[in-house]
């Protein structure tokens, strides 16, 4: 019960985690000439500099490649801040754990806000891609290739942008959720463990790497049609294709969703049995 009261009453202080979080937000640029919008910035160089470097390495269209991977390091980008920042939930916040009586889901919440702050920002970033290539997600049946759609399914074609554009709005909701979790219960063992984030980052940057942001899924289909199931196995993989896909008119696998939906239900489960057991522990921890 009192692990349950302590996410209402979290999720009800909307206005301290809110304000936390944006407070964070400011302060990490402060006295900067851009301020925040310098996430936006690097964002933006980085997509323009690997997208024209690694269409050139796959034989890929600008047109479409560019955006594939903006969008996939925008969303992933609030996957990392979420898992790696959410270690740091807690041990960040000590002063006021320490001094206050305020939810420990306060301070999981103000992690998970504040890098959807910085998701709004960097999606300043796809709008302006999604002006300049309109065209080319836009058509239907396009492929990453450039090439166009046969008709033996030999090239993975994509539907291009429409009202299934609008289903990035639940995958959002449904990796925020997970967020949630996945911070509330990292930040619990990090906080007991001092060498859990260590372990977590490299495990984050080795879970990058598999998943294709910087490299297109659509290659590997064509050229090793029995192996897209090793990439499947990544459970990050599927939390960036709900998001990522319907932004850019391509063609989601209907599994991910369900995927994606007992992933959530398990660290939500994970997350609240963390809390029941520990959750009067963490002060000491600290």
């Amino acid at each position: 019960m009192r692990a349950g009261g302590d996410l209402r009453t979290g999720f009800a202080a909307w206005r301290l985690w809110g304000h936390l979080g944006w407070h964070d937000l400011k302060s990490r640029y402060r006295r900067s000439l851009l301020g925040p919008l310098w996430m936006t910035a690097t964002m933006g160089l980085t997509t323009v500099s690997l997208g024209l470097l690694f269409s050139l390495l796959w034989h890929d269209p600008v047109s479409t490649f560019v955006p594939y991977i903006g969008t996939g390091l925008i969303v992933w980008s609030f996957i990392s801040g979420c898992l790696i920042e959410g270690m740091d939930s807690f041990v960040a916040s000590d002063e006021l754990i320490k001094q206050t009586s305020a939810p420990l889901t306060v301070y999981v919440l103000r992690t998970v806000w504040r890098n959807t702050l910085s998701l709004a920002h960097n999606l300043i970033v796809y709008v302006i891609l999604l002006v300049l290539f309109f065209g080319a997600l836009h058509r239907p049946g396009y492929t990453m290739t450039g090439l166009p759609c046969p008709a033996d399914g030999t090239i993975v074609c994509h539907p291009g942008l429409g009202w299934n554009t609008l289903l990035a709005i639940p995958g959002f909701l449904v990796l925020a959720a997970a967020g949630i979790a996945a911070s509330l219960a990292l930040g619990i063992v990090a906080t007991r463990f001092r060498d859990a984030p260590q372990v977590v980052a490299a495990l984050v940057q080795l879970l990058f790497v598999t998943i294709p942001i910087t490299w297109p899924l659509d290659v590997l289909a064509q050229n090793a049609p029995g192996k897209v199931w090793m990439v499947e196995l990544n459970p990050l993989f599927h939390f960036v294709q709900v998001v990522r896909q319907p932004l850019i008119g391509q063609r989601l696998d209907w599994w991910s969703w369900p995927v994606v939906g007992v992933l959530t239900a398990a660290a939500w489960a994970t997350a609240l049995l963390l809390l029941r057991r520990y959750r009067a522990r963490v002060s000491y921890w600290i």
